[in-house]
């Protein structure tokens, strides 16, 4: 009994006994539920669709044994009497631990939902992937430049000087980096807005192609040509971009003449010809047709029919049908197409 009542650092050998056993039962009663938890939320999370619990049992799951530790250490020490500049330094380290473990829950949040949005993406947009990359590793950057000031500051470090310095930093940094800068935020919004993905053909102002790559300063477009034109991604956003590939159909417009001396029934039959030969085309949809103008040398028609199809060779089948057709059903009727013609009449002397 004299043994349990001897005296160390200020407290009984019972005292640190009964300290030390509650030490060793709240790390293992945490790391048993910490263990249950997780088991219990990854198997819901198999059975739901719902994302809350894949986070919760990935973040659970982050816990650091040093975490738990520290939380029954200073669970066990509050039964003891210690001096106030040891009770001081443990609250700084659990303290310290704490915002460590903050940092890797915010980590592992971060990478839960960043991670679920590069393969999202990736399914959509390969290119996506390089700059929701680059934008996980932002995110860390700034979570654990925020997890040391805290850190620093729970040390007694003044961090309010700290800030500032790095504030002006970065307004420095920004000046001397604004031209890379706005393409990074460019190519942010070409990843979040989408105005066109990889495959889409585009153009852009007197110049065209098929977009191959989308960067984090540039994106790269395939010609018709061959060649490979390169744009900056701040410039790109400034233009004026047209994306045929999310076309749901082609407007089209053509117009044809006939001669002068065609018969007036005639003219009211070459409306019921076109319209009769783009309806037997699946995928063509008339608009209008009408008898435009009087020409020069010519009665001038005007046609506009609807292609229901964004592909540009679908588009030149149905042209060459219609084309083909009209010939046939102008030749059968009697019809005759103009040409540049001039009649001179001369009138006989007296």
């Amino acid at each position: 009994m004299i043994f349990w009542q001897e005296i160390y650092f200020g407290n009984s050998v019972k005292d640190w006994t009964i300290a030390l056993s509650l030490i060793l039962i709240v790390f293992f009663a945490l790391k048993i539920v910490q263990k249950i938890a997780v088991a219990k939320l990854a198997t819901l999370a198999r059975k739901t669709e719902n994302q809350i619990d894949d986070l919760l049992a990935d973040t659970l799951a982050k816990t650091k044994i040093i975490t738990l530790l520290a939380v029954a250490v200073y669970a066990g020490l509050n039964f003891l009497a210690l001096k106030p500049g040891i009770v001081a330094f443990v609250q700084k380290i659990f303290i310290f631990v704490l915002i460590l473990q903050v940092g890797f829950w915010a980590g592992a949040g971060i990478n839960f939902w960043l991670g679920r949005a590069v393969k999202k993406r990736m399914s959509e947009d390969t290119s996506s992937a390089t700059t929701i990359s680059f934008l996980v590793f932002v995110a860390r950057v700034i979570l654990w430049s925020i997890v040391l000031l805290l850190i620093l500051d729970n040390l007694g470090v003044n961090i309010t000087s700290l800030v500032a310095g790095l504030g002006i930093g970065g307004i420095a940094i920004a000046l001397a980096m604004q031209n890379i800068l706005s393409d990074l935020f460019a190519s942010l919004s070409i990843v979040l807005d989408k105005p066109f993905v990889i495959g889409d053909f585009i153009v852009v102002d007197q110049m065209m192609g098929t977009i191959e790559h989308v960067g984090l300063k540039t994106t790269r477009l395939r010609s018709l040509s061959g060649e490979q034109l390169i744009f900056s991604n701040n410039d790109l956003l400034k233009s004026r971009i047209r994306n045929y590939k999310r076309m749901t159909q082609r407007r089209i417009v053509f117009g044809f003449g006939v001669i002068y001396q065609t018969p007036v029934e005639k003219i009211t039959l070459v409306k019921k010809i076109v319209k009769e030969i783009i309806d037997a085309l699946p995928q063509a949809r008339l608009d209008r047709v009408h008898f435009k103008e009087y020409g020069d040398f010519s009665l001038n028609f005007e046609v506009v029919y609807f292609v229901n199809s964004p592909d540009f060779n679908t588009y030149m089948d149905v042209q060459e049908t219609i084309n083909l057709e009209l010939f046939k059903r102008f030749k059968q009727e009697g019809i005759e197409f103009a040409y540049p013609t001039q009649t001179l009449f001369v009138r006989p002397g007296k």
